[in-house]
């Protein structure tokens, strides 16, 4: 990166820390700026594309667009179906919009309604598509033809119509556009008469199919049921089967058998379950056994206790007494137990009442022991009964299982024909159905849709749609001229404020010289240059500078014009220089050719030469010394021949007789190298006679990019200036020129940005507007000149 020395000297404090680091322009700032400069560009394209976007209008012929609302899947009458019927399945929009966009609707309608001779669809309503079409007829050399052929009327006719489902409902929108409102609506009706019609001769030829087929199957089913009955009943008849409700004798016995064998079995499970926690109870007892320990006999269920799931009414009431009785005694011992631990505990365990309540207390043990015995006896006696009872149905069982043996064999027989014969009776009779539904529903045919609303003449077209065609075209113009402005910036790699300057080159801008305009800087200055010299105020054999017309004697010419003042700008900046006591020799110079050097060198000097200081002007640009061609046009020698010493520095020099600057020419450097001229050491002792004689000494280098004169001549000089011209030289240029000279680089005191456009650097930063304005300049009595 650029880093010179002295530039934070000059432009900044040396106490601030941050040294180049400035804050950028806000986006809206940068917007703004934007606009400023390509407002034009973009009013322009916007225009344009208006203007555009209006011929459009004309010359495109509207179209109107008709639309039919159709609902699918409408449901049959149920007249027609007297008999229920399998659900159908669920319609297919897809299916039905793309039938409704198919080739076979679109040539019915073509064909139905003439369109091949319809101007939508033989190009004669469009100019813009005649044109286009006579134009490819041309550029392919091929026939115009009479009639456009059926695949042209059918891509026309698909292109301007169109069919959606509306949202997730059945219901479908068919749209068609036409030049003709009417022929529109009158097109798109058809297209829904024409798919009914389709829809209507498709569900007949169905129903037609699938009538016959029913007839036939019909007719199979039927002979196949009759002979499979008439199976049944003749082995039926050669076995001597008999049936009752439709199942066999046998099969019903065992069932019944197995039923009982299957409850007795439970009844004597009960019962043993019964005895053995009566056999628990009685084994367990002893007189330490806990009179709890009786408390489960309460838990049976009358039935539980008589042994029968569904005992009798006076063996219930007896074994629910036989409950109630145990219970009673048990109550009359927990109530004795407790007057026992009562008495006990106030007269003492061997008092006479508690060995009476004691006595009482054993003998009502003993006889909830006998109860419980009773009790025990008796399900002992009710569950040999029942297992009695469960082997005389287990005799029962196996009997019937025997004789059900003999006719199993022909019972298979005759279920299986008996299943055969009612599935062929269950397919007859749903087939019989379906038969007759279908004869029913071809007789009255039907679609599945119906017209919601139908198409009537638009009256407004639907496109195109002007104010979006109108809108697009505005925007579309601001985009476009948008996108010229910024391609315009980014293409702009020049420098065209002073931040820019001072941020890429790391160097501070002395001075803002402004363009002027050429003819009246030229007739101003022609004005102001003396017809003739006094010979008293110079001498004769002096040679003087030629003052005349042109931009080089501006800032003496117009000393209150803002280029008289960047100037002196530029003087103020080389004085106010720290190191000024040790710095005379300065040098201008440019990254390329005409960027204004020698303007400002020659201008330089003017400024410096009318405060009284000693001044020269030297023309080091010996290659091209376009200085010496403005100010001694006539001069034969210059610096080329003090250093090959040929001539002296006061042979040479010449003199404004109005500025008393001097000028040393560059001529006699042709055909030499003069890079080792600009080396030679006769050169570093002109520059220090240089330095002796004058206050200031301004020298007019090359430009760095080009030659590598600068260079040779950097070490004799104290500072540098460069002049980079506003809006053309490419930044890159400088920087790289920079680069390559790195000793006049570290030199430079700054840059002077010449040829200002002063009005479009407003557009740029606006404060530079501010602050070159021109109504601060008048207050203080300056003319604007340029």
């Amino acid at each position: 990166m650029l880093h010179n020395p002295n530039a934070s000297a000059v432009a900044y404090n040396p106490q601030q820390d941050h040294g180049w680091e400035r804050a950028g322009p806000g986006p809206f700032d940068l917007a703004l700026g934007f606009l400023r400069r390509h407002y034009l560009v973009i009013a322009i394209t916007a225009a344009v594309s208006l203007a555009a976007s209006f011929a459009v209008l004309k010359i495109v012929p509207p179209t109107y667009s008709a639309d039919v609302k159709i609902m699918l899947g409408g449901a049959k009458p149920p007249v027609l179906q007297p008999q229920p019927t399998q659900d159908d399945p669920p319609l297919d929009m897809e299916s039905q919009i793309e039938i409704l966009k198919s080739k076979s609707i679109a040539t019915a309608v073509i064909t139905k309604l003439n369109l091949a001779d319809d101007p939508d669809f033989s190009g004669k309503a469009s100019p813009l598509h005649g044109a286009v079409d006579a134009i490819r007829r041309l550029v392919s050399a091929t026939p115009e033809p009479t009639t456009p052929s059926m695949d042209d009327l059918l891509d026309e006719f698909q292109r301007r119509m169109n069919a959606f489902r509306i949202g997730t409902s059945t219901v479908v929108e068919v749209d068609f556009s036409a030049s003709d409102p009417k022929r529109a609506a009158m097109i798109a009706n058809a297209i829904v008469k024409e798919y009914f019609d389709q829809q209507l001769k498709a569900e007949a030829n169905e129903h037609r199919t699938v009538t016959a087929w029913l007839h036939d199957r019909l007719q199979d089913l039927g002979s196949d049921a009759t002979a499979a009955e008439r199976a049944v009943n003749d082995l039926k008849s050669r076995h001597n089967i008999v049936t009752a409700d439709g199942k066999f004798i046998d099969q019903q016995q065992v069932t019944e058998l197995t039923n009982r064998l299957v409850a007795a079995r439970t009844h004597t499970a009960s019962l043993m379950t019964r005895l053995n926690r009566f056999d628990e109870m009685l084994a367990a007892s002893n007189a330490d056994t806990p009179i709890d320990s009786f408390a489960a006999v309460s838990d049976f269920s009358p039935a539980e206790l008589s042994g029968n799931l569904n005992p009798p009414d006076g063996l219930s009431l007896s074994n629910s007494n036989s409950t109630l009785i145990i219970n009673g005694l048990r109550q009359q011992y927990l109530d004795n137990a407790k007057r026992e631990y009562e008495y006990a505990a106030k007269y003492g365990k061997d008092h006479l009442a508690v060995v009476n309540i004691r006595a009482a207390m054993k003998s009502i043990r003993q006889a909830i022991f006998d109860e419980v015995r009773r009790l025990a006896d008796v399900a002992r006696h009710d569950y040999a009964e029942a297992k009695q009872q469960q082997q005389e149905v287990e005799k029962q069982l196996a009997q019937a299982v025997a004789r059900s043996q003999d006719t199993r064999a022909a019972e298979a027989s005759i279920r299986e024909l008996e299943t055969s014969a009612k599935g062929y009776r269950a397919l007859y009779d749903t087939f019989l159905q379906r038969y007759m539904g279908s004869v029913q529903q071809g007789s009255f045919p039907i679609t599945k849709a119906r017209v919601i609303s139908a198409a009537t003449p638009p009256k407004k077209k639907s496109k195109p749609k002007s104010i979006l065609l109108l809108a697009i075209g505005l925007f579309g113009g601001l985009a476009l001229g948008g996108g010229l402005g910024l391609l315009r910036e980014v293409r702009d790699r020049s420098f065209r404020t002073t931040n820019q300057v001072e941020d890429r080159l790391r160097l501070p801008c002395l001075s803002v010289v402004p363009l002027l305009k050429q003819d009246e800087v030229n007739r101003i200055t022609k004005e102001a240059a003396p017809g003739s010299v006094d010979k008293a105020d110079a001498d004769c054999s002096q040679r003087l500078v030629a003052r005349g017309a042109g931009t080089c004697w501006a800032a003496s010419a117009m000393p209150s014009s803002r280029f008289a003042e960047s100037i002196r700008s530029l003087k103020v900046a080389i004085d106010q220089d720290p190191s000024r006591t040790s710095r005379k020799v300065f040098g201008l110079t440019s990254a390329l050719p005409n960027e204004g050097k020698s303007i400002i060198a020659a201008s330089l000097a003017q400024s410096i030469a009318s405060s009284g200081k000693r001044v020269i002007v030297v023309d080091c640009d010996l290659r091209n010394p376009s200085l010496s061609g403005m100010l001694a046009p006539d001069a034969g020698l210059g610096i080329a021949d003090i250093v090959s010493g040929a001539q002296r520095l006061e042979d040479t020099v010449w003199t404004d007789a109005v500025t008393r600057l001097q000028f040393l020419p560059g001529k006699g450097a042709a055909h030499r190298d003069t890079s080792d001229i600009l080396a030679h050491e006769q050169m570093r002792k002109l520059f220090e006679q240089l330095r002796e004689s004058y206050d200031y000494v301004i020298v007019d280098l090359p430009p760095l990019a080009p030659v590598a004169d600068a260079r040779a001549v950097s070490g004799l000089l104290d500072s540098f200036v460069l002049v980079v011209e506003w809006g053309r030289t490419p930044a890159e240029v400088v920087e790289h020129a920079l680069n390559t000279a790195p000793n006049v680089y570290d030199a430079l005191l700054g840059v002077v940005l010449n040829k200002t456009d002063m009005k479009a650097l407003k557009l740029y930063a606006n404060h530079f507007g501010d602050y070159y304005n021109h109504e601060y300049y008048a207050r203080y009595g300056r003319v604007m000149a340029e």
